[in-house]
C-alpha cells in the first residue's frame, strides 16, 4: 500500500495514493510524505530509486534485523528505527523496521507492516507537522512511537509491583518463570532504546539534511526525543535491575527456609543418634552383656536416655537452633 500527503505551500492538505505522487513529480509543489506499507521488495526497489533514495539505504531497509541507525547522503538523510506493530503490559512486542528517506521536500517512511504511531499521524495531525518541515515529521513519528513504548512500561510498573507483593508473601515458581520471561524481554527493549538513543545523540551532536539542530525549533523538537527515549532506556534498565533483585530475593529466601529445614533435621539427628546408639547396644542377643541382670536397668537406661534427650534439646536452645 502507497499513501501520499502533500501539503502545499499556500497550505492547502492533498490525500491519496501513487498517482497523487506522480502528480507532485510532474509539479512539484510544497512537502510531500510518502508513505510505503508492505510492497514487493522489486517494485519497491523501482519506487523508491525513483525518488532519489540511495542504494545502500534502499538494500539497509529492506534487511529484516538491521539495527537502527542514521546515515547522511549528498541530498537527503537516512534513518532505520525499530517501530511497533504491538506491545501488551507484559512486554510482549512486535516490533518492526521502519525507514526513513528525508530531504528538505519529501519525506519517504517505508514499513513491512501496520505501523500504529504512523496511522496516527496520518491525519490532520501529521499535515501540520509535515507543514513545519520533513524532519519534525520523522522527529513526531518516533516521538509517538515512543510514547506506545512508554504506556506500555508504565503499564507494567504495575504487573511488577504485583508480583514483588506476591513473592514476598507467597513465592512459588510459577512467580520466578515470570521474573526471568520479563527479565529476558527487557535485555532486548533495552539494547534497542539504547539504538534509539544513540540516535539522538547523534542529532543533537552533528548537522544533517532537513534535521539541523541549529535551527531553535528542531533543536527542541530533537531534545523532546532524545528526552523520552533516554527515559525509556533508563526505565528498561530500572526494571532490569528490580527483576534481578527480586530472583536474587527469592532464592535468599528459599535457601534460608531450606537452612531452617535441616537445621530442624539436624536437631533430630543429634537427638536420636545417641539414643539409637544405647538402645541398639542393650538390644544385643549375648548371654553375658554388665547390667543384663540389673534388677533396674530397663528404667536407669530410661532414664539416661531422657537425660540426654533434654540435655541435648537444653543445648540446642541455647545455640538458638531451636
Amino acid at each position: 500500500m502507497i499513501r501520499t500527503m502533500i501539503v502545499q505551500e499556500n497550505g492547502h492538505v492533498e490525500t491519496g495514493g501513487l498517482e497523487l505522487l506522480e502528480q507532485w513529480q510532474a509539479n512539484p509543489n510544497g512537502r510531500v510524505w510518502v508513505d510505503v506499507e508492505g510492497e514487493e521488495s522489486v517494485y519497491e526497489d523501482q519506487l523508491l530509486t525513483s525518488l532519489g533514495c540511495h542504494e545502500l539505504a534502499i538494500q539497509d531497509a529492506q534487511r529484516e534485523r538491521h539495527p537502527p541507525k542514521i546515515e547522511e547522503f549528498s541530498d537527503s538523510t537516512f534513518i532505520l528505527y525499530r517501530g511497533i506493530s504491538s506491545f501488551s503490559a507484559t512486554l510482549e512486542h512486535d516490533a518492526q523496521t521502519i525507514a526513513f528517506f528525508i530531504s528538505d521536500n519529501l519525506i519517504i517512511s517505508r514499513h513491512p507492516s501496520t505501523g500504529i504511531s504512523i496511522n496516527r499521524l496520518f491525519s490532520d495531525l501529521g499535515s501540520t507537522v509535515l507543514a513545519k518541515g520533513t524532519g519534525f515529521l520523522a522527529l513526531r513519528i518516533m516521538h509517538t512511537s515512543a510514547g506506545l513504548y512508554l504506556e506500555a512500561l508504565l503499564e507494567f510498573e504495575t504487573e511488577l509491583s504485583d508480583i514483588e507483593d506476591s513473592l514476598v508473601d507467597q513465592g512459588n515458581d510459577e512467580l520466578m518463570k515470570k521474573l526471568v520471561t520479563y527479565r529476558s524481554r527487557l535485555v532486548k527493549l533495552r539494547r534497542l532504546f539504547s539504538y534509539h538513543k544513540n540516535i539522538t545523540d547523534e542529532l543533537i551532536t552533528e548537522d544533517y539534511i532537513s534535521l539541523s539542530s541549529k535551527d531553535e525549533d528542531m533543536r527542541h523538537a530533537i531534545t523532546d526525543v532524545h528526552d523520552r527515549f533516554d527515559r525509556l532506556y533508563t526505565m528498561s534498565e530500572m526494571f532490569y535491575s528490580i527483576c534481578g533483585d527480586l530472583i536474587d530475593g527469592y532464592i535468599s529466601i528459599a535457601s534460608h527456609q531450606l537452612n531452617r529445614t535441616m537445621q530442624v533435621l539436624t536437631v533430630i539427628t543429634a537427638i536420636f543418634i545417641p539414643l539409637g546408639f544405647l538402645a541398639g547396644l542393650y538390644g544385643m542377643n549375648f548371654e553375658k552383656i554388665p547390667e543384663l541382670h540389673y534388677e533396674n536397668g530397663y528404667y536407669v537406661l530410661l532414664g539416661v536416655m531422657a537425660s540426654i534427650a533434654v540435655g541435648l534439646l537444653l543445648l540446642f536452645r541455647k545455640i538458638r537452633w531451636l
